[in-house]
């Protein structure tokens, strides 16, 4: 587990779930999936980071926490590999404790697996590129997603899908593909399909790496570009932690 500087000795640390890791290339150009999720979070809160695939046994104890960020990664929920299982596990342990999940793509998938969700591979997928995330009506009224357009463009790569949302789960954004690219579920989990942490340069490379897999005749004409408004949830989930401590703090 490593830790940032601390700005505030006094708050309780945001924790950065590694799940995995991008492709060698990417890593060695532009960082890796936990650099990219902290640059997004600001320095509002302490950040911690811990290797999932490799430190699952040392999650701490949800308690003591401000908000947990669960990131991508290119294995498969469905495979139910030990360490996803024990992570998953421990998400719910930290929503039910009322601390602040956001799960990103696998983090996503991961988070509606926990609470009984279906997790399996995407039909006619992948999806992968730039591509137009839709909110609904539900989002207007949700902590994190309310004051963001009502469409925006968000970068996508995945070839597994939340087929079936858990049981009163809320759902909150769609695309052309995937029906569940946002949802909430206990009150404080969030997970979200699409990338806020990926950059234009990034989206690129996986387009790259993902053709590089595909014949002519398949090769995806997806694009990649800027992408503020789902960039900006990083920073607005910091801001819901800092803010839920703080009067969690103030009541004690």
């Amino acid at each position: 587990m490593t830790a940032s500087p601390d700005p505030s000795p006094l708050r309780k640390p945001l924790l950065i779930v590694a799940a995995g890791k991008t492709f060698a290339d990417i890593r060695e150009a532009q960082g890796d999936f936990d650099d990219w999720i902290a640059a997004g979070l600001g320095d509002a809160l302490p950040l911690l980071r811990i290797d999932a695939q490799h430190e699952a046994a040392r999650l701490p104890d949800p308690s003591e926490l401000s908000a947990v960020v669960v990131s991508g990664s290119h294995a498969m929920v469905s495979h139910r590999e030990p360490w996803s299982e024990q992570l998953a596990l421990w998400m719910r342990r930290c929503v039910e404790g009322q601390v602040p999940v956001l799960g990103i793509c696998y983090g996503h998938q991961l988070l509606a697996h926990a609470f009984g969700g279906l997790v399996d591979n995407l039909p006619g997928g992948p999806e992968v590129g730039t591509h137009t995330v839709r909110l609904m009506a539900e989002a207007g009224q949700d902590a994190l997603l309310a004051g963001l357009p009502g469409q925006f463009p968000a970068q996508l790569v995945h070839y597994q899908s939340v087929l079936r949302l858990p049981e009163g789960a809320v759902r909150l954004a769609r695309s052309d593909m995937e029906p569940h690219q946002a949802f909430r579920v206990g009150g404080c989990g969030w997970g979200v399909q699409f990338h806020p942490e990926f950059s234009v340069d990034a989206m690129r490379g996986y387009l790259a790496h993902v053709n590089a897999t595909r014949d002519a005749a398949s090769q995806l004409d997806g694009t990649a570009a800027s992408t503020p408004h789902a960039a900006s949830l990083l920073g607005r989930f910091a801001a819901l932690a800092g803010a839920r401590e703080l009067q969690s703090a103030a009541a004690a």
